[in-house]
This record gives structure tokens, sequence and C-alpha cells, in this order.
């Protein structure tokens, strides 16, 4: 046995944030630019920023702006397409878009084209009905300011001068359609986030710690937080006390909310998903791809599953990927362990996530034949996209770990959420980030949600207020009410972080 290692208590932090990716550091960017004089402590059980969710290869690096995500636009039995989500996903990323212009303008963040490029969004079906759909959810997005760039054909020479390669090889009796807005972005959310923390990590009052490990979180007499934190080099365990603690460890959030014993907490389960690209290895054929081309999910797939070809731009390289091939894993995070689903079913969460799974067998059954897809199979489903693909130009590449939200609901015992939650404790002292997509590209409107909960007071004050309209300047109106806002914030976010497509316009 081991010799017994002592537990030092240190002082005090304000905030502690656990998990060093796009949420942690987002939040401790606006904290920090809000209140220069507090002191943040930032904790992350691997040895580098961003290297689960948040890292390039992780993510579809879209950013998610209901441009081309068919599955923000649910189609009614009635026929009619339901726009509500896809707005407020589009206004939430013209919001991170203006934290960004203005931790550029800041000279927080260097050149925005580290983490930001213009490509093109399309979305792309075949066949009778999901050409219908598509020009009846065009049509239905018409009728919102942020959405009036966007083009649609169903004509086969102009979709293939859109994106040649999805066209080269279809039959022309193929019925296609297809929308595109230029305006459209891809995100190195792993460059993004680790540029924030170098910056955040410099700042007076702020600390960051690679391979230290939360152990315990209670809750004390004096309404602060004690957490039990081990690094996991020396062996070290300490603890620490702090007025506020966000826990934004991905799949790792869940089990950390359990053990923080919160009675809102009480209930959530997790349903982990995990992913694969088909990643081009032919310069030739990357070249000649330049959009993200978002299709049809398969019945019963999750959002995250949605088929897209999808240029990257990573460290500076273009890159193309197919997928995402979904599968099961009972891991939580990339790095994670094998039981971290079965040790995150609690009393109170069992029935909950027993009903998800019973209301989600379509889902089940898609993952089962994901995950018995042979090579051959993956090649298939790209070939629906890229008629002229050659398997040997592809190689598979894993993707991230997800870990989507189950919570309980009265009339069903339990649902299966495919967004983002935020649980908070009722004093505001403690929350945690919970779900999957589109969360990275919505982080700085999440963030703002959760100031509202747990800083309420001091969101309050005019200190504060004035504070928050200089990072984001339509603070508290939407852009989707007012065609002349929208547009100039367009122009001046696209003007900062080199989005040419309304630049040289």
């Amino acid at each position: 046995m081991g010799r017994k290692r002592k537990t030092v208590v240190e002082t005090d932090a304000d905030v502690i944030l656990i998990g060093a990716g796009i949420m942690s550091a987002t939040l401790g960017l606006i904290l920090k630019e809000l209140e220069p004089d507090l002191s943040i402590e930032i904790y992350e059980r691997l040895d580098i920023a961003a290297a689960e969710s948040s890292d390039a290869w992780n993510n579809a690096g879209t950013g998610h702006s209901a441009f081309c995500e068919l599955n923000y636009t649910p189609q009614n039995q009635d026929g009619v397409v339901d726009i509500k989500k896809a707005v407020q996903i589009a206004e939430s990323f013209e919001v991170s878009k203006q934290f960004w212009t203005y931790l550029v303008e800041k000279e927080i963040l260097s050149d925005p084209h580290l983490f930001i490029r213009n490509i093109p969004h399309m979305s792309f079906v075949w066949g009778k009905n999901n050409v219908e759909f598509l020009k009846t959810r065009y049509q239905a997005l018409q009728k919102c300011n942020l959405f009036d760039d966007m083009q649609y054909s169903e004509d086969l020479a102009t979709i293939k001068e859109w994106t040649p390669l999805v066209m080269e090889g279809r039959s022309k009796k193929e019925k296609v359609a297809a929308t595109k807005m230029d305006l459209g972005t891809d995100v190195n959310f792993g460059s993004l986030t680790r540029e924030m923390f170098s910056y955040l990590s410099k700042q007076p009052k702020v600390s960051l710690h690679f391979h230290h490990e939360i152990r315990e979180l209670d809750k004390m007499d004096s309404g602060e937080w004690k957490i039990k934190v081990k690094n996991l080099e020396s062996g070290e365990k300490r603890s620490r006390l702090a007025k506020f603690v966000f826990i934004g460890a991905g799949g790792g959030s869940l089990p950390l909310l359990e053990k923080s014993g919160i009675p809102e907490g009480k209930g959530f389960g997790g349903f982990p998903v995990s992913g694969q690209w088909l990643k081009c290895t032919n310069e030739a054929v990357i070249a000649r791809h330049h959009a993200k081309v978002y299709g049809k999910a398969a019945v019963g797939a999750p959002p995250m599953s949605v088929p897209h070809l999808d240029t990257r731009i990573i460290n500076g390289k273009q890159a193309l990927l197919f997928g995402p091939y979904a599968g099961f894993s009972t891991k939580f995070l990339k790095n994670g362990s094998f039981l971290d689903l079965p040790l995150s079913i609690k009393f109170n969460n069992i029935r909950p996530m027993i009903s998800a799974g019973l209301h989600n067998l379509d889902l089940t059954k898609y993952l089962i034949d994901q995950v018995r897809q042979s090579p051959e199979d993956r090649f298939e489903a790209l070939k629906e996209y890229l008629p002229n693909a050659d398997i040997k130009d592809w190689e598979l590449e894993t993707a991230g770990q997800r870990v989507q939200v189950i919570k309980k609901d009265e009339k069903e015992g339990g649902i299966l959420e495919f967004g983002t939650e935020v649980v908070s404790a009722a004093d505001g002292s403690i929350a945690a980030l919970l779900g999957a997509s589109p969360g990275a590209s919505t982080a700085v409107s999440i963030m703002l949600s959760l100031l509202d909960r747990c800083f309420k007071a001091k969101l309050q004050t005019a200190q504060w207020q004035t504070k928050i309209r200089t990072m984001i300047p339509t603070y508290g109106e939407k852009l989707s009410e007012s065609e002349m806002l929208c547009n100039e914030t367009r122009q001046r976010t696209s003007a900062v972080l080199k989005l040419n497509s309304l630049v040289e316009n």
C-alpha cells in the first residue's frame, strides 16, 4: 500500500471552473472582464486545454447558425416547418460572434483566421418528399431576416456550381434540391479555447491547473463549496474553498453534478454517443470542395449524427470530412472510463433513464446498426453524397464523445434531450452544463443565461450592464426583430473577424 498523503487546505477562490473547454473559457473571460479583481482557478484532468469535445477533430467545427442543419427545423404532422429553434440558434451564434469580435478588438485574440473562416453552409437533399420539405423549410425561413441571404435551387447546373463534387456522377433524372448561405462559418473551437485560456491564465488572480482531477464537492455551512482535488502527477491531494463553482467538464459533468448532491441535479442521467469521421487524404479532392453540406438524418439518429460533407480549416490547412458515424460506448469522455455510464446510474435517475430508453427504441436500433457497420457500409453512405468517391482516398478518424441529457418528465417518466441544459443550485452557488450540440457555437448565450441565474444581483448593476453591452452591443435585443440591427451587426463582426462574404459585398 502507498503512503497516505496529507490533505492541505489553502486559501479561498471566488470562482472555480472545472474543465478547460470552450464553456469554462467563455465564462472565465466574461467574469474577468466584468470584474477584473475576481480570483479564478481552473482545473483540467488532461494535460492540455480543449482536448475533449472542444478539439477540432472531435467536433464538426460548424458555426451552428441553423443555416444548414435540418434537425433544427422539424416538420409538424400538418406539414408546417417549425423555425423557432433555428431562429434561437441563429441569434445565439450572432451573440458569440459579437463576443469574439470584442476579444479581437481588445487583442485578447490575435488573428481571427486562427479560429474562424468563411465556409458556405448548404443543405442538400434528394427524392420528391425531401425536396418538398427543403422548399417548405426555405419558405418558412425567408419570413425571418436572419435568413434573408439564403439561396434555394432545384436546378442541377446551379447546385453543381455550388458543390461540384456532390453533383458529379449523379443521375440527371434524380430530383434534388439545395440551399446555400454564404455567411456560414467553420470554427476551430480547440484553437479558440486554447487562445482564450492563454490570455486568461496570465491575468492577476487566475491559475490554470492541468493533470488535476476533482474528487469531491461539498457544500459548507458558510455557503461556500469545498473542492477536493488530486494532482494526477504527484498524487498530492488538496482542498479549495470557492464561492462559486462551474462544472464545464463535457461528458464528465454529470458524475460531478451527482457528487455535488444538489436537489436540482437529481433525476438527470446521461446517454453517451461516440462518433467517427471518414477523413479525405487526397489533396486534389479536398481542394475541389468548399462548403459544409448537410443532409437529412436517418430515422432515430441523434442530431450529432446528421450526415454532412465538411470543409474544415484546421491549423491553417484545408481538410475534408464526412460523417459522423454514430456508435455506442459507455465512456462519457473520449479519455474516460468504460465504467462512466454504469457508475452514473443512481436511485434518483434510474426511472428516467429506463423510461427514456423505452421511448427511444429507434435510437437504440440505429446505434446498433451503426456499430455493426463495415468499412464498405460507411463508404456506401459517403457515396450518397459523393457518387464518384474512391475508397482509397478516405481513412477513418475517431471523433469526440457526446453525452445526451436524460431528464425527469412528469408524463413520460424520462425524456432524452438533444440540446444543452444548465443545471444550477437555487442559491446560484454552483452550476453545471450538460448536453451536446449546438453547445460550443452558442457558448456565449449559454454563459449569459448562467450569469442571470447565478450572479443575478451583480448582473443588474449599472457596472455589469454597461460592460456587457460593450462586449455584446445587442445584449437584450433580438436581431430577428430588426433587419437594420441585424445587418449592421453582421457587417461589423464580419469586418473584424475577416469573414469576407459580407466585407466584399
